[in-house]
């Protein structure tokens, strides 16, 4: 037969005649133990004094796997004992996925039930919905969550004809169910939170949502194409979460100086005083690129003013922007010539269209004559990887 769990979830301990056993797997004549459904793990505990390692459903029976193989036999009575601690944390996280749907379905548009499961350290609800679920209704569907444990909403179950399950616009379905898990039945299991939510579902839940304690969320992700992905956490997870967080924002709140409740405005104030030193520094440091360039010796060359010289502290393409800034100022340099210092040197070249320069042609006579790599056009060349010391370098692009 099939688990009476999901009818009498609070019952911890029975006993049951063996209908069979082969090997490690034992089925028995009616059983309380949770088989792995929907999301929703298997049970712990022990038959006949031998713990279970999973139960899982095939067909019309109940297969209870052992740890290592009973010395009962079968047509003897043993005793079942399900591990109260995990049962009750299965109900509490199953009841808080419901209320969790049901507190989307407040904020939440085009809502659908994508999937959901339950692991020991936290629980996920898979949400369809065209609804951007950004931080502020993440935060709002865990405040709506949590009211309605504080409420204390009953929670009830009853079988339901499947048909009249299936016309019910106010009963959810996930999607394997749509898939027709409960499609060749009868009837259909519908878990009802008193005027909060309506769900076919086939696991255990408490029997009050003020059961269910404290419940933190702590993510969201995209599982995949139309789904977001909500994860949360009940129990010592979830406490320990929120110590965390509320731990983190008091030492935040000191460090600025500021109250918890101030902390996003202190924020986002030392982050427009960050992007505002940020901005001068960059200026600062265009303004001593330029000015090193304007350092360089100045050689004329075929009626063309040349700036050449070694940098260091300056990327390649900051010197780039920098060299063609150089070239456009109007104070007559018409090609700049820069080497960047270091083992394996890089050189940019900038020149002005009255120059009758080609950088392209100064960085590939460059890269011929010491290795590396680059290109570029007449306006504008780039090289690096130079097989030479940067003063070489300078002294070739000026004798060349």
């Amino acid at each position: 037969m099939l688990t009476r769990a999901p009818v009498e979830p609070t019952i911890r301990e029975f006993e049951a005649e063996v209908t069979s056993v082969d090997g490690r797997d034992v089925t028995l004549e009616r059983t309380y133990f949770y088989a792995e459904s929907g999301g929703q793990p298997a049970d712990r505990g022990t038959l006949g004094g031998v713990p279970v390692a999973d139960v899982q459903s095939t067909g019309d029976d109940v297969v209870h796997t052992l740890e290592s193989a009973p010395e009962f036999e079968s047509g003897q009575t043993v005793t079942g004992v399900v591990d109260d601690d995990f049962r009750t944390y299965c109900m509490r996280a199953h009841t808080a996925s419901h209320v969790l749907y049901g507190a989307g379905r407040k904020v939440l548009s085009d809502l659908g039930y994508g999937g959901f499961d339950i692991s020991p350290e936290k629980v996920r609800v898979d949400f369809t919905t065209s609804t951007d679920i950004d931080d502020e209704t993440l935060v709002e569907l865990e405040r709506l969550v949590n009211r309605a444990v504080w409420d204390g909403r009953g929670v009830s179950w009853e079988e339901v004809p499947t048909e009249e399950a299936l016309d019910r616009d106010d009963v959810a379905f996930n999607t394997k169910t749509e898939e027709g898990v409960m499609g060749d039945a009868d009837t259909i299991r519908v878990v009802t939170v008193e005027d909060w939510d309506v769900a076919a579902c086939g696991g255990t839940h408490v029997s009050n949502t003020a059961e269910i304690g404290p419940v933190t969320v702590l993510g969201r992700s995209n599982p995949g194409e139309g789904l977001t992905r909500v994860e949360f956490a009940v129990g010592p997870t979830g406490i320990d979460r929120q110590s965390d967080v509320h731990r983190a924002a008091l030492d935040a709140a000191r460090e600025l100086g500021t109250s918890v409740t101030d902390l996003p405005e202190a924020a986002a104030s030392l982050r427009a005083d960050k992007q505002s030193l940020e901005d001068e520094v960059r200026e600062l440091e265009s303004e001593l690129l330029s000015n090193r360039i304007a350092e360089f010796e100045t050689l004329p060359r075929d009626g063309a003013t040349w700036h050449v010289g070694v940098l260091s502290g300056f990327e390649a393409n900051e010197a780039g922007e920098a060299a063609k800034s150089a070239v456009d100022d109007g104070d007559g340099t018409d090609v700049v010539a820069v080497v960047g210092a270091g083992e394996r040197p890089y050189l940019v070249v900038a020149a002005g269209e009255a120059s009758g320069v080609d950088a392209g042609d100064v960085v590939a006579d460059v890269t011929d004559e010491f290795g590396g790599g680059g290109g570029g056009g007449a306006s504008f060349a780039q090289g690096g990887g130079l097989d030479a010391d940067p003063v070489d370098v300078t002294t070739f692009v000026t004798d060349r």
